[in-house]
């Protein structure tokens, strides 16, 4: 479970990481170290001057201790001589441990110094391959974001597609009709037997007319007197 939990987060969030985005963060925190590196120099060159600032003194009480000695001998307080030139050894012990603190604090710096030179390097080049990397991304986005469209891949080009068919089926669907109907039309299959009528239908109502009209003939020429029968045209024959 534990395995598949990891393996559908790892999808999720592969799917959610954007290149760029995460290239950015990284040069940012690239930054940030390198900030905090050139901190480090700085309060080291600070401290250093504060070191040099505090031997100047103590070289100052050196210079000074070594004059009261010397006039303190002219007075014939050698007492107060010896006493200065004490208080002269200990600063000299003094100046000797900051020099030393010096000594250390500058190649410190010029380690930290040559450590910023580094990484200010790593970071000029990290930041131009993370935007050849970016617009390389951008690019590669923008051709498949064209190539769906042009293949028809995306889901909006899917529907669009879909669409398209639907329609082209019924414009085939209403073709294939009307072309059964001009067919069925031309058959005489669609006639319509309420209105006019065809040939035939016509042949045989003017015949069924003339024979209504031969017959009744007959009839009115049998209710005609004999004599007057007799007179009628072709009646000899």
């Amino acid at each position: 479970m534990s395995t598949i939990i990891k393996s559908k987060m790892n999808r999720i969030l592969d799917s959610a990481e954007d290149p760029r985005e995460t290239l950015d963060y990284s040069y940012e925190k690239q930054l940030e170290m390198l900030r905090n590196v050139k901190r480090g120099v700085v309060e080291m060159v600070a401290a250093k001057r504060r070191i040099q600032q505090q031997a100047s003194t103590v070289q100052g009480n050196i210079s000074r201790l070594e004059t009261q000695a010397g006039q303190a001998l002219v007075a014939g307080r050698e007492d107060l001589a010896r006493m200065a030139l004490q208080r002269k050894q200990a600063a000299i012990m003094e100046l000797q441990g900051l020099d030393e603190q010096i000594s250390g604090m500058e190649l410190e710096q010029e380690k930290l110094t040559v450590a910023e030179q580094r990484l200010q390097a790593k970071v000029s080049a990290f930041r131009t391959k993370k935007e050849v990397i970016k617009a390389q991304f951008t690019a590669a986005q923008a051709q498949v974001r064209i190539g769906s469209a042009l293949s028809g891949i995306s889901e909006e080009m899917g529907d669009i597609s879909l669409a398209v068919e639907r329609a082209e089926n019924k414009t085939e669907q209403m073709r294939a009709r009307a072309g059964a109907i001009d067919e069925l039309a031309g058959a005489g299959v669609l006639d319509d037997f309420t209105g006019a009528q065809d040939d035939i239908s016509r042949e045989l109502a003017a015949l069924t007319s003339s024979q209504n009209v031969e017959d009744e003939l007959s009839a009115l020429k049998a209710s005609l007197p004999p004599a007057e029968r007799k007179q009628l045209p072709g009646s000899q024959s």
